[in-house]
């Protein structure tokens, strides 16, 4: 997740600000910095991939001059970890400066009208198209703040913008669409951040930005006013009493709890992925002999929810492997008919990228979706897509998970309807449902955390606990099982429900807690049957259910509720919110660190 800062300062140096701002966000992760300035009529800009320590030893950002300036940390996620990449970005003259967290859906669009005009670009990025446009329209004559006006009206996708320009050099306009963006106040200063601890150490003084608003910072104070209709907005900053480190995770306890929280935003950038990207590697996986789909862990559990809904939808079957085992298990039978889809939220797994190194050795295709742009798995995947979730902070993924289904349910209805499998209606209609997984992830977490808090204190005891789905749902009670035992370090099981009578049932007795993952599909009654086995034995029944679905909240000691009328292959998103909770607030009765569980480490890099 990128990290914006800027100020205006009465006395001192910006660049020096700028570069303490700036460490205060390195939490979020990035791979690049830099800092731009402007004094007199002159822009200053300095900038390279590394961390800031590093660029800093090699560049000093501290000797920009200027009172006035802004600052950037960024994550890869349109052209990787380069010089060139790294923010601020310019216009043509090097007049206007821009600093930029988001998705810019049509910048591809926007950087051919552009070039068209005559513009030079430097960057792989999407952010460039910004500070070109705002460059044709100070070349009409506009304001600047008039020129970033009309220019936030030109984007598609999610924005929080800083812009400054040697055509207006005492001010620092900023402007936001979905991705956050707050601002400190002080006597003699103001700043502006995408986290309040970056200005925290200056001033507690703090006011948001809200969505479609446009904010003008100048030596005379603020203005805030509605994008499309420029109405000033009256907004007092608040007084922020948060501890530094509390600051960090937006006033969250642990990470893993602002990740979860962070989903719906999430989601919805998965749903601006650039088309020629979704459409490349739907063209491979048509044309594959047969495709695997390689993971470890909680992408494991991504890609056997996936392999649901290619066969589904798609009526292409695939084959869902967990990457240590793929090399002895398939390593031979590979070849220049294999395609692997491989899934990795760093793209450094030591196991996943044995097994692509396997299968590349054959001639196999490679394919990647993963959440680091520049890892290993995007240099040698003939195609790849970033699942647009931003750093994870959490060990246990979370935002990453419902992330990667996202992409991967994606690919499966391009890939449907590339091959004509099912009518144009039922295509509308899931694409349309996709479209609406954001809100009601949003709405489940709004509707659902008190409850599962009260779960959670109920059930803190109990020593074991199984977790069971069918068809779909199996993959969501993996993922729900896995993290329970990640963070609340509880023995726990989980098995397709109709496996459950083969073994695991000898040891339900009184009160030990089953889990089931019922949403409203062709499997449901089948599961009410599984439901009745386990009560019938004593178990105390949890269930994760479809509003109304009153039937199966009868049978149940405890329910959790999402939307209903979801269909089946878009259920493991929303159903496994629930269950993220679950284990959070499970770890939190039993006294763990859900952001540091003991062994495990984000990325294993070992075999």
């Amino acid at each position: 997740m990128c990290g914006i800062f800027g100020c205006i300062l009465r006395t001192g140096e910006a660049a020096s600000t700028i570069h303490e701002g700036l460490k205060k966000l390195e939490y979020r992760g990035y791979d690049s910095v830099g800092i731009a300035t402007i004094q007199g009529r002159q822009l200053f800009l300095k900038k390279d991939r590394g961390k800031i320590d590093e660029v800093h030893e090699i560049h000093n950002l501290d000797a920009l001059p200027g009172q006035l300036g802004i600052g950037h940390t960024r994550w890869a996620t349109h052209g990787a970890a380069y010089q060139e990449n790294a923010h601020p970005h310019t216009d043509c003259k090097n007049q206007v400066a821009v600093v930029h967290n988001g998705i810019i859906e049509n910048f591809v669009e926007l950087k051919a009208e552009l070039e068209e005009l005559g513009h030079t670009f430097r960057s792989k990025t999407d952010t460039e198209v910004i500070p070109h446009l705002i460059e044709e329209k100070l070349k009409e004559g506009l304001s600047l703040v008039e020129a970033v006006r009309e220019t936030v009206k030109r984007l598609d996708g999610s924005y929080a913008i800083a812009v400054i320009s040697v055509k207006e050099p005492d001010k620092l306009v900023c402007a936001r669409k979905e991705s956050p963006l707050v601002l400190g106040v002080a006597e003699d200063s103001l700043y502006i951040a995408s986290d309040i601890p970056a200005f925290l150490p200056k001033t507690n003084k703090s006011a948001i930005i809200q969505d479609g608003e446009i904010a003008v910072l100048s030596d005379e104070g603020y203005e805030i006013r509605k994008t499309l209709d420029w109405k000033l907005v009256t907004r007092e900053p608040e007084v922020i009493d948060w501890a530094p480190e509390m600051a960090e995770k937006q006033g969250y306890p642990h990470f893993m709890l602002k990740e979860i929280h962070e989903q719906p935003l999430r989601l919805r950038n998965t749903l601006r992925l650039q088309d020629q990207y979704l459409e490349l590697m739907t063209t491979f996986l048509d044309r594959a002999g047969e495709v695997f789909l390689v993971a470890c862990g909680t992408s494991y559990h991504a890609c056997l929810a996936a392999s649901y809904m290619f066969s589904k939808v798609a009526l292409l079957a695939t084959h869902p492997v967990v990457a240590s085992e793929f090399v002895e298990q398939h390593g031979k039978s590979v070849n220049i008919d294999s395609t692997l889809l491989v899934v990795s939220q760093s793209g450094e797994t030591a196991d996943t990228l044995a097994a692509v190194e396997s299968a590349r050795l054959r001639a196999a295709t490679v394919l990647g979706l993963t959440n680091i742009v520049g890892s290993t798995l995007t240099r040698v995947a003939r195609v790849y897509i970033s699942q647009q979730s931003g750093p994870e902070i959490g060990v246990a993924a979370t935002k990453t998970f419902t992330s990667q289904l996202s992409v991967l349910s994606q690919l499966a209805l391009r890939l449907a309807k590339k091959r004509g499998k099912i009518s144009h209606v039922e295509i509308e209609n899931l694409e349309e449902k996709l479209e609406q997984i954001p809100e009601i992830v949003e709405s489940v977490i709004l509707s659902q955390e008190e409850k599962v808090k009260r779960l959670a204190k109920k059930y803190r005891g109990k020593p074991c606990f199984f977790f069971l789905g069918r068809g779909i749902s199996s993959a969501v009670a993996l993922e729900g099982r896995l993290k329970l035992m990640e963070i609340a370090y509880l023995p726990s099981l989980a098995y397709p429900a109709g496996e459950s009578k083969h073994g695991p049932i000898s040891l339900v007795e009184s009160g030990f807690p089953v889990v089931f993952v019922c949403p409203k599909d062709g499997t449901h009654k089948t599961v009410i049957g599984n439901i009745m086995e386990m009560k019938a034995r004593g178990a105390s029944i949890i269930v994760v259910v479809e509003k109304g679905d009153e039937e199966i909240k009868s049978l149940a000691d405890d329910y959790l509720e999402v939307e209903t009328g979801l269909p089946e292959v878009l259920s493991p998103i929303p159903f496994v919110v629930p269950l993220q909770l679950f284990a959070y607030y499970m770890a939190i009765e039993r006294e763990c660190d859900p952001d540091k569980p003991r062994n495990l480490a984000k990325s294993v890099t070992v075999k």
